[in-house]
């Protein structure tokens, strides 16, 4: 009986895991700050700039708003995945919504005006969550784990584990399981299981049943 190579697993510090090209880049790898973090073997997909995810995906995250973006494990983010933080928010309050205080000069004595501007928290994604081309997640949004994001999406709500959402803005679709299936999925919490067990049920995890999970 043929048993996997568990010390060729890939290691979750390589920066390109795929051989020969560097589109594809393990996220946590290219991230830096005390407001982003992201799990091991979560991975975006970009044929220009895949190393700069932070800098053009992540956008209006100011370290001074507070608010987190977090990335759990084995979550696939194709090319164009964008997060809008909460340091997009404008005053809406008065007859203008023009930011004057940040372009200096005498309008910077204003400042205070932009002061506790509206926060819809953290962005937080679960695991295993499957992100398609030029999905949009808007600020303070949930994602449960095993959600699957359609291209072209605007995700303006919290995430069910195991939805298909899609559209602007985003409903679900479907549900990738019942309910049953979806809470034994959440129970056996396999993204925690040790790099030995995981790569011992590949096959069941990517084309089986639960049932055909190994111990």
């Amino acid at each position: 009986m043929q048993t996997s190579d568990t010390s060729a697993a890939p290691s979750a510090d390589t920066r390109f895991p795929l051989p020969h090209t560097d589109r594809v880049v393990f996220l946590k790898s290219v991230v830096s700050g005390p407001n982003i973090s992201v799990g091991d073997y979560s991975y975006y997909d970009d044929p220009e700039h895949a190393t700069e995810f932070q800098a053009r995906n992540v956008l209006y995250h100011y370290e001074h708003v507070g608010d987190r973006l977090e990335i759990g494990r084995f979550c696939a983010l194709a090319t164009g995945t964008t997060f809008i933080m909460n340091g997009a928010n404008h005053r809406m309050d008065g007859p203008s919504t023009f930011p004057f205080p940040i372009m200096g000069g005498a309008w910077g004595e204003h400042m205070d005006l932009l002061m506790g501007l509206p926060s819809r928290g953290d962005t937080i994604v679960g695991h295993d969550v499957w992100f398609g081309f030029r999905t949009l997640i808007m600020p303070g949004v949930r994602i449960g784990h095993g959600a699957i994001i359609a291209s072209g999406s605007v995700v303006t709500e919290d995430v069910p584990p195991y939805a298909i959402v899609g559209g602007n803005p985003a409903r679900v679709m479907k549900m990738r399981f019942d309910d049953v299936t979806i809470t034994r999925l959440l129970d056996l919490a396999w993204w925690d299981w040790s790099l030995e067990r995981i790569t011992a049920n590949i096959p069941a995890l990517m084309a089986g049943k639960l049932d055909d999970l190994k111990p």
